[in-house]
């Protein structure tokens, strides 16, 4: 039985950190499932999804961590979750929901409430402003949804007029069909 670890990380950002955690993260023999990594205002974020042996504690891994010679300073947080998790797949009920309006205080709000008063779980959430452009996409599970898929795609509309935003609803697949990055 492994021990399964979410480990997050946040540092001011520089060339190599991915690197050093991760290498932290080799060195104790960990395997690395999933990583989430950005960069906002300068520091960067990152949360890793990971399986050691039983006997890797979570003092061992911010000790690795905080070995790592850099001019920056890791903060480290970790969730300490048992057996490794079960395989990353989304559920078929995987929708993207991506919105686009003018700059205003609320959008995310707005649009994680309507969600929530539908029983939709938000599994993935990037959001920018560029030129007074908010720009959010959202993975969305909708095995929860209290109301029809026909009725969702309705009802969101409606909130896009009321708000001046243009929403796209599309299956995960379709979504990951039309952005695949090539890896040959």
């Amino acid at each position: 039985m492994n021990n399964h670890m979410i480990i997050s990380v946040m540092s001011k950002d520089r060339p190599g950190i991915i690197a050093d955690i991760t290498g932290a993260i080799f060195k104790l023999g960990g395997d690395l499932a999933d990583l989430n990594q950005t960069v906002l205002c300068g520091y960067l974020t990152m949360i890793l999804s990971v399986s050691f042996d039983p006997e890797v504690t979570k003092e061992d891994v911010v000790a690795a961590v905080s070995h790592i010679k850099s001019p920056c300073k890791f903060e480290v947080s970790i969730k300490e979750t048992g057996d490794d998790p079960p395989p990353g797949d989304p559920p078929e009920e995987t929708y993207i929901l991506t919105v686009q309006g003018p700059n205003r205080a609320g959008i995310v709000h707005g649009i994680s409430s309507f969600c929530y008063l539908h029983n939709i779980n938000i599994t993935d959430l990037v959001t920018t402003l560029k030129n007074n452009l908010y720009i959010m996409a959202l993975q969305l599970d909708l095995r929860g949804c209290d109301i029809s898929l026909d009725l969702l795609r309705r009802e969101l509309d409606d909130y896009a007029q009321a708000g001046d935003l243009t929403v796209v609803l599309q299956h995960n697949d379709i979504f990951a069909a039309t952005h695949e990055i090539s890896l040959r």
